[in-house]
């Protein structure tokens, strides 16, 4: 999950009030006031909650009354060594973060809306914590600021979860929400993902992967950083043996792969089997850099049509698996450790009907029907991941959210986010479909107005085509991201016309509607909001 990290003088004016932020100590006394430098024409504020958790406010001169609380995504809660690829140096921070980027927060401070946002209390996957802190953070707020007559709530991935949970449980208390690019409404759902995908990389390419059920402390840590170091390996593994299989049609799979993978499945390539648990877990067949529609050459020639159909697919699999093994394996060494046990069970799983739905679109890459029943086969004979009960209890005792919604929202999320599935808005969308038809039919009996939709649930979308490859024919993946794809992928422009969409339902206490709303988002730029859009549901919701 996401790890955060204007005219010119408003940009002028944002960029130094958050220096000045990053150089102001908090009050060493946990739940004092806050500490606030009081410049113009900002005024920068820092303080601690009750649980230790460091916040940031900038109010603006001209504070309208309005204040926006980000949450922030997921940060890992351990060190990661240097040596761990993609990843290694990270340390753990709890910085503050009062908006998605300093060009929003310079865009908000601009318009008169303060801003503010938590680092909290603990890292890792902390719903529970990060509700109560930013409850706290509210009335902190509303205390030193008492021209404050609207909060608005927004985070991103796990934050998105956060401000889903907080709206439920403060209600009217704010005037709007956005969940962006949101967790999926348990922890079990979201590790559901993860725990598929990193089981079949285990059983298919390298049994020697833990892939859960980490030992307690410092072993399980120990464990967890070689799990790292493994799934990266053969992930670079089977990018170097797809490009071979594409290229000679012979299959290559990893030097870990298990002799009976290969006795028994050793005519079929590896990019059908990595493929085959990236659809079974869930993950987007379309990423970053491969679009499953293109490939080099001319759009008529077999190289063209035969990389979209065979490699397409597997590669993108490849790209948004490894992008999400590192939250995979760390999110379930947190989750575990907090629970006191394994929490992934898949003992009563029928990856056959997970990948069901699927299998037909992409029977060529799946090198057919044969190919894959042989597949599903290994997959339905392998030893399974058992959970401890207790865990799991504990693990569901975590916070949760029901989809209700209580004041106006704005979702969104790339169709293709391998992080957070758009399925997970989808879900809300459909949970909220139901309460809103309930309070239709109680306006009609009432003889009232039915009274508008307080959710509009916007969607990143793919272009049509954006895969590139350089002269001799080899992909590109050294380009920016495609829109709708990668994790909590969003333009500046994206998150100023939620910003906008969000300070209009506050202030009128319903959301833009009709044609005005169509042309915001069609200016944000490939978005839709076409309420008949649904993306397909996480395979916890789909499949059981």
């Amino acid at each position: 999950m996401k790890i955060s990290s204007m005219h010119k003088k408003v940009a002028v004016l944002a960029t130094s009030a958050l220096a000045a932020l990053a150089f102001t100590s908090a009050p060493t006394a946990a739940h004092a006031a806050p500490l606030c430098d009081g410049k113009f024409p900002v005024n920068s504020c820092v303080g601690v909650t009750s649980d230790s958790a460091p916040y940031s406010m900038m109010v603006p001169a001209n504070f309208n009354g309005t204040v926006y609380l980000y949450s922030h995504g997921y940060r890992y809660n351990v060190d990661i060594p240097s040596a761990i690829p993609l990843i290694g140096g990270y340390k753990i921070t709890n910085t503050p973060q009062p908006g998605p980027n300093a060009s929003v927060i310079g865009y908000l401070l601009g318009k008169g809306f303060a801003v503010m946002g938590s680092g909290f209390a603990r890292q890792g996957w902390n719903a529970d914590s990060g509700v109560a802190t930013d409850v706290e953070l509210i009335n902190t707020f509303k205390t030193q600021f008492t021209k404050t007559t609207h909060v608005i709530a927004w985070g991103e991935s796990l934050g998105g979860f956060i401000t889903q949970g907080l709206a439920e449980k403060v209600g009217t208390q704010l005037s709007a929400a956005a969940p962006l690019c949101m967790a999926t409404s348990t922890v079990e759902a979201e590790l559901k993902m993860a725990g598929d995908f990193l089981w079949g990389v285990k059983t298919f390419f390298d049994p020697s992967i833990k892939a859960g059920n980490y030992s307690a402390g410092a072993a399980g840590y120990g464990e967890a950083m070689v799990d790292l170091g493994k799934v990266f390996t053969v992930m670079g593994k089977l990018q170097a043996g797809i490009g071979k299989e594409l290229v000679t049609g012979t299959p290559s799979w990893p030097d870990t792969t298990p002799d009976a993978v290969k006795t028994m499945l050793g005519s079929v390539p590896s990019r059908s089997a990595l493929l085959l648990i990236g659809l079974m877990a869930g993950i987007p067949a379309q990423s970053a850099h491969f679009d499953g529609t293109t490939g080099p050459g001319s759009a008529n020639s077999s190289s063209y049509t035969g990389f979209a159909l065979l490699g397409s697919p597997s590669l993108a699999i490849l790209e948004n698996g490894t992008n999400a093994a590192a939250l995979a394996i760390l999110a379930t060494l947190d989750v575990e450790q907090q629970s006191g046990g394994a929490i992934f069970d898949n003992t009563k799983t029928d990856y056959s009907a997970q990948v069901a739905s699927e299998a037909s679109t992409y029977s060529a890459a799946l090198s057919g029907s044969t190919a894959t029943n042989g597949m599903l086969a290994y997959l339905a004979a392998a030893p399974r991941a058992t959970a401890t009960p207790a865990a799991v209890t504990k693990m569901r005792g975590l916070l949760q959210w029901t989809g209700k919604i209580s004041v106006p929202e704005v979702t969104m999320v790339g169709v293709s986010d391998p992080i957070t599935p758009a399925g997970a808005s989808t879900y809300l969308a459909n949970q909220y479909a139901t309460q809103y038809a309930a309070q239709i039919k109680a306006n009609l009996k009432a003889h009232v107005a039915r009274g508008p939709s307080n959710l509009i649930s916007i969607y990143g979308l793919t272009p049509t085509h954006y895969s590139t490859f350089d002269a001799s024919g080899s992909p590109v993946t050294s380009t920016p991201a495609a829109n709708g794809t990668n994790h909590c992928n969003f333009t500046t422009t994206q998150y100023k016309t939620v910003a906008d969409l969000l300070a209009y339902a506050s202030e009128n206490g319903k959301h833009l509607s009709g044609g005005k709303l169509l042309t915001a988002v069609r200016k944000m730029g490939g978005s839709t909001v076409d309420l008949k859009f649904q993306a397909a549901l996480p395979k916890y919701y789909s499949q059981d």
